[in-house]
């Protein structure tokens, strides 16, 4: 017990005594110090005293995928700072490959008493997910906020990137460079997302290229979000005569680059590669990758912003704001092949 107290004194920066009297309920502990403990009894796990569970006001759940794409780290953090700004104590739940599942970290959260949850990039997005966890959620009480895909099937307030912006502004630089093969490399097809990536798409290559939807179809390739994904998408797509790959995340693009060395081609010189998400250290790889910027610090804020409203009693309408991506220009793509000039190669000539 003695080294419990110390535990939640340290946490919650105040002393063992006073720690003893929230715990026994004695009075003459100001409201802010007495939430300070309740909050660090949360964090660390133990259980609130039958008599002190009520709702927290100094905890929010954050709920990720996995923390291998830099994108989810990278909002974990805008979002886990803005929290804090605001005297709350961020709380980060990740779902890993065979862990715990949103439902199963939604219920803990809930159980720890979270004043609201931030879910990034869930069930929300999947198009053939029972959206009802939503209303069963909101029946309890819990506020939300959904980053990332839109259903209209939940009543809350939504944050996502304007993902047809995206490949609106990533096949025009393309086409402007020459190239007139641009293929696109996305996640599964459920997932709202992809789905707005593909209506971006397909709208840009009819307008730029003149394509229509059906024969752009067969330049677009289904993988999985990571570098193993995109090499597999991206080397089906070479082998379709794209000389353009879009991706949609950098982790996919890194491993475009990867697909066309393998069947000894170099980028940009004969492939070009744009990424989606301009996540950290992205400006680093080999060569520098030309990418789409999600705008994380405006999405992650005003996600936060939105929750702490709906958390002080002002519910959001239930609504989509859509933040503008921004093309990066880097040194993954050059000329495409109608714009190299005679006498010699366009771009970067690394391997």
């Amino acid at each position: 017990m003695t080294a419990r107290l110390a535990d939640i004194a340290a946490q919650a920066g105040v002393s063992e005594a006073t720690v003893s009297r929230v715990l026994n309920g004695k009075p003459g502990v100001a409201a802010a110090t007495r939430e300070s403990v309740l909050a660090a009894l949360d964090v660390l796990g133990y259980e609130r005293p039958v008599r002190l569970k009520q709702r927290s006001a100094g905890l929010v759940g954050l709920i990720t995928p996995e923390l291998d794409n830099p994108i989810f780290p990278a909002l974990a953090q805008v979002i886990g700072q803005a929290l804090t700004r605001q005297g709350y104590t961020p709380v980060l739940a990740t779902q890993t490959p065979g862990g715990s599942t949103e439902d199963e970290l939604t219920e803990m959260l809930v159980d720890r008493g979270v004043s609201g949850i931030i879910f990034v990039s869930g069930l929300h997005a999947d198009t053939t997910a029972d959206m009802q966890r939503y209303d069963q959620l909101r029946g309890q009480g819990v506020p939300y906020v959904l980053l990332g895909g839109f259903s209209p099937k939940v009543k809350a307030p939504f944050v996502s990137p304007d993902d047809r912006a995206a490949m609106h502004l990533a096949v025009t630089h393309l086409a402007s460079l020459g190239h007139t093969r641009i293929g696109l490399a996305v996640g599964p097809k459920r997932f709202v997302p992809v789905l707005r990536k593909i209506e971006g798409f397909q709208k840009a290559m009819e307008a730029r290229l003149g394509l229509a939807p059906e024969e752009s179809e067969e330049l677009i390739q289904h993988s999985l979000y990571t570098l193993e994904g995109g090499q597999a998408a991206a080397g089906a797509l070479i082998g379709l005569g794209c000389t353009a790959v879009v991706c949609a995340s950098d982790m996919m693009a890194l491993g475009a680059i990867r697909a066309a060395r393998g069947q000894g081609l170099k980028v940009p010189r004969d492939v070009s590669v744009v990424g989606f998400d301009d996540s950290p250290l992205i400006a680093f790889t080999d060569p520098p990758l030309t990418t789409i910027r999600q705008p994380v610090q405006a999405m992650g804020q005003a996600a936060v912003r939105t929750l702490l409203e709906e958390i002080g009693g002002t519910p959001a309408p239930h609504s989509e704001f859509v933040f503008m991506p921004e093309l990066v220009v880097r040194g993954s793509t050059a000329a495409g092949p109608a714009q190299r000039p005679s006498h010699g190669p366009a771009g970067d000539s690394r391997p």
